[in-house]
């Protein structure tokens, strides 16, 4: 545990923060899967569902949870999928 005042507070900064990137991640993943199953069913909802999840990756981009190329290459990804259908 860290005994100077501001190295307590950059601890209490550094758990929100962590705790607020992890839930980002995790509404990405459930995001990219429900897309991949609609695609996957063929449902009408799909191109929604992709349009949804591209804007939480370019979200999540540019707060600095994912990096950029991560970002593009899931979207191309996904984008490739939603075009084959």
């Amino acid at each position: 545990m860290p005994n100077i005042e501001s190295a307590k507070k950059e601890l209490r900064k550094s758990i929100k923060r962590n705790a607020r990137n992890s839930n980002v991640e995790k509404n990405l993943k459930e995001l990219i899967k429900k897309s991949r199953k609609a695609i996957e069913a063929k449902d009408g909802k799909a191109k929604d569902l992709v349009a949804k999840t591209m804007k939480a990756l370019d979200k999540a981009a540019q707060k600095g949870i994912i990096k950029k190329n991560t970002r593009d290459r899931r979207k191309s990804r996904l984008h490739k999928k939603l075009n084959q259908k």
